[in-house]
């Protein structure tokens, strides 16, 4: 998909988050994990989805939709203990289904198509549970084991690791401690969604979770939460747009330390407890201005500042006035995207993978843009945005993959998207 945009408009209006498409997915994934319908509202309709849901449905899953966003699911039965790569159309998330697949077959194998240093920290906790791990040329095969109490820590706070280990817990453990255990959002929205399954989650939010196993899971109804990746986005493109709007469907908690750093960028938000408001932006004056001191964002594991926000951070970094450090401290790589935004007029210097100094304020103009990083994707589209101009984004399929009808969401607001 190609998408031309007409940049300098101002987005004003009310825009509505999507459902968490991360917690989505690990929902999916559980949900399979029992022979009783489960019901999931609020579900993000990205493309991933659409996927996951296919596979899903060649393992044995029926799933129906009541409407957009609402979707049953029943798995009467496992009928698949192996998926390939055609099975999985190369979905990385598609590992989350080892869970339900070994649970009720007792035996997985999945092939993968991406570099096993990946899945280190997921291989590494499966066998401190004592799982029959094998890798057989580009196949993951994986036999269960139970216990009664185990305690493990995962080498680094993985979100799919950590749902992958509590759903395992959920069934073939009596007493699972996890520690150094991802706590974002979605993470608590899977642990939330078992405990209404009947299992026993204490420790709910923390990097310390206990997992009381059960022998069988219930059916169950669940909200996904809003997407507070989305809501943070959408609130800067619209703040940089120089316009003002309403964001429905927060969860105030998920956006405490994103307001404090776009407070340090000069981005004021107002909080409430379910939705948030962007008033009109003259310009963007650091908090720390009367310090004379440069700014550095930083991102770490929740609950700090997201990975999945750092080019909206460097966006609104080109409209703050001084310098900013970006520093990316969890993924390589994530600043590459930065050498599209010094093709819109940015005044960046990327000192290594992992960091970069933008000079601001900064005045983009409208380029030629191709395939975005699905992390980067909407701090692209919101570069597009605000720029002058026009921009020409290829490939502008990948930001539909995680954020599910944004163009014609922003479209409403006034952004100038034509897609071809």
């Amino acid at each position: 998909m190609r998408i031309r945009v007409e940049g300098g408009q101002e987005l004003n209006g009310v825009y509505s988050t999507s459902g968490n498409p991360n917690a989505a997915l690990a929902l999916l994934a559980v949900s399979l994990m029992t022979d009783e319908p489960v019901t999931l509202r609020n579900m993000p309709r990205t493309t991933t989805i659409d996927s996951m849901l296919e596979v899903a449905g060649r393992l044995g899953a029926a799933f129906e939709w009541a409407d957009q966003t609402q979707v049953t699911i029943q798995t009467a039965q496992i009928n698949k203990r192996d998926l390939n790569q055609a099975d999985t159309n190369g979905l990385v998330s598609a590992l989350l289904y080892l869970a339900p697949v070994l649970v009720r077959r007792q035996y997985v194998r999945i092939e993968i198509d991406f570099p096993l240093s990946r899945i280190r920290t997921h291989l590494e906790a499966f066998r401190d549970l004592g799982l029959d791990i094998k890798l057989d040329n580009g196949a993951l095969i994986c036999q269960p084991a139970t216990w009664d109490k185990k305690e493990i820590i995962l080498s680094q706070a993985s979100v799919t690791a950590t749902a992958i280990v509590m759903m395992l817990a959920s069934r073939l453990g009596k007493e699972t401690t996890i520690y150094n255990a991802a706590c974002e959002p979605h993470v608590r929205e899977l642990a939330l969604m078992l405990v209404s399954m009947g299992v026993g989650i204490s420790g709910i939010g923390s990097n310390r979770l206990c997992v009381k196993g059960v022998t069988e899971l219930k059916g169950v109804e669940v909200t996904i939460g809003p997407d507070h990746i989305e809501a943070a986005s959408i609130a800067a493109i619209a703040a940089l747009s120089g316009g003002r709007i309403e964001i429905e469907n927060i969860h105030a908690p998920d956006m405490r330390m994103i307001e404090k750093v776009y407070k340090q960028l000069g981005l004021r938000l107002d909080v409430e407890p379910t939705r948030l408001f962007v008033t009109r932006h003259e310009s963007f004056t650091p908090s720390n201005q009367i310090e004379d001191a440069d700014l550095t964002v930083e991102t770490s594991p929740w609950p700090a500042f997201p990975s999945d926000l750092v080019a909206i951070a460097t966006l609104i970094a080109t409209r703050s006035r001084g310098s900013v450090l970006i520093h990316e401290k969890l993924f390589n790589n994530r600043l590459l995207f930065v050498d599209k935004l010094k093709a819109m007029g940015a005044q960046i210097v990327l000192c290594d993978p992992h960091r970069a100094i933008v000079i601001g304020p900064t005045s983009l103009h409208g380029v030629y843009l191709d395939s975005p990083d699905v992390r980067a994707g909407l701090g692209m589209l919101g570069a597009a945005l605000v720029a002058q101009g026009e921009t020409v984004i290829d490939n502008a399929q990948a930001i539909e993959r995680t954020f599910g009808n944004v163009f014609s969401k922003l479209q409403k607001l006034g952004a100038r998207i034509i897609a071809e």
